[in-house]
């Protein structure tokens, strides 16, 4: 008898679980639910605002990876799932289950007065787009960088990026000659920003802020934005344009359940990617809270890796075994700065800094060229 896997979500968790559980299991009948049958890679969303990249070269449709895997896709967002987790709810009807892996992400913490005149620049390609459309029309003045976290949740902060869109913008507009014209802030309520990516980069990518007259605010609580300023407790600052990465929570869907959640919000999950209190189902990727150190990431590597552990442990269930695939804490990041980067890795054994270089620049963009071959 075959087994019915649902997966909830079109990101890197979700993919990659479908094509584990696919080379896992010949027969298995595995329905993706989505809101559109596409794939996003999230990690180029740095180039759109510098031109380097367009829309359509980091968006894959996915009916042929469907057809490959023979996934059926369901049209539609997860609203709810019933006691028994058996039954995922969505707009668009009901999908029945033996086992479901939820990879829909989360959401940004969007409470911070003011917040609308504020551009997440993660939230997908619209919003990155947007960036690039209002540098172009600056003629001249003030932007503002920042990010910052869930106080409920270490883990729920993806700040990486942050440090790649100013390096990024500030490379774009001495390219183009108007560097002189703008002033660039960064800011952060941690007084040392980046520390995730261990104590090194932190002076790395401080010392390259400097070096390129980046000024910083760090280690002041937020009090909110206005169309022209950040306001902290350590006082204002100018800004005609704000980029701006907040803390993340559990995505609202999670509200219509009772499955197990972090003090932040997330899906609390065990080592073997399985949700608390819920009979085979499982998490990988931003909708989870995970056993780790506390600078374990919010990225697609390690979306991967959990996402890989999670199908691992699913077939086992569905098979009458018990779970035993857990996954490593890594995190492995390229801060790109438009035609260099600087290659950060850390494992709870092991922290690397390799200095700025155009081989990191090139291996960031091969390394998308090769994952999304996988989608074509």
């Amino acid at each position: 008898m075959s087994h019915k896997i649902t997966v909830v979500g079109s990101g890197f968790a979700s993919l990659t679980t479908a094509r584990h559980l696919r080379r896992l299991d010949r027969e298995a009948e595995i329905t993706l639910v989505a809101p559109r049958p596409e794939f996003v890679f999230l990690p180029s969303l740095i180039w759109l605002p510098t031109g380097q990249r367009q829309p359509e070269d980091i968006i894959r449709p996915l009916e042929g990876f469907f057809r490959r895997h023979r996934i059926h896709y369901h049209q539609g967002s997860a609203t709810g799932l019933d006691p028994s987790g058996r039954l995922l709810l969505t707009d668009n009807g009901e999908v029945q289950n033996d086992a479901i892996l939820i990879g829909s992400g989360g959401r940004f913490l969007k409470k911070l007065p003011g917040i609308e005149h504020a551009i997440t620049p993660c939230e997908g390609v619209e919003s990155a787009m947007r960036i690039k459309q209002a540098v172009e029309d600056m003629d001249g003045g003030h932007i503002a960088f920042g990010f910052s976290g869930n106080p409920r949740e270490g883990q729920a902060m993806r700040g990486g990026p942050m440090f790649e869109f100013l390096f990024g913008i500030d490379s774009l507009l001495r390219k183009q000659g108007r560097r002189d014209r703008f002033e660039l802030t960064f800011f952060s309520p941690a007084p040392q920003p980046g520390k995730r990516l261990g104590p090194k980069a932190v002076g790395k990518l401080l010392a390259e802020m400097e070096r390129r007259d980046i000024h910083t605010h760090l280690g002041h609580k937020l009090k909110g934005f206005t169309e022209d300023k950040v306001t902290t407790e350590g006082g204002e600052f100018p800004a005609d344009l704000i980029l701006f990465m907040p803390g993340m929570t559990g995505n609202p869907w999670f509200d219509n359940t009772e499955l197990g959640r972090s003090d932040g919000g997330l899906l609390k999950a065990d080592a073997f990617c399985r949700v608390e209190g819920a009979e085979r189902v499982y998490v990988a990727g931003d909708a989870g809270s995970f056993p780790g150190p506390d600078w374990m990431p919010k990225q697609a590597h390690m979306a991967d890796l959990q996402a890989e552990a999670a199908a691992k442990n699913m077939h086992a269930e569905l098979n009458g075994r018990e779970p035993e695939a857990t996954f490593k804490a890594e995190l492995m990041c390229i801060v790109d700065s438009m035609d260099k980067g600087m290659l950060v890795a850390r494992s709870e054994k092991r922290n690397w800094v390799l200095p700025r270089s155009r081989l990191w620049h090139w291996s960031k963009s091969l390394f998308e060229k090769k994952y999304l071959r996988q989608y074509r």
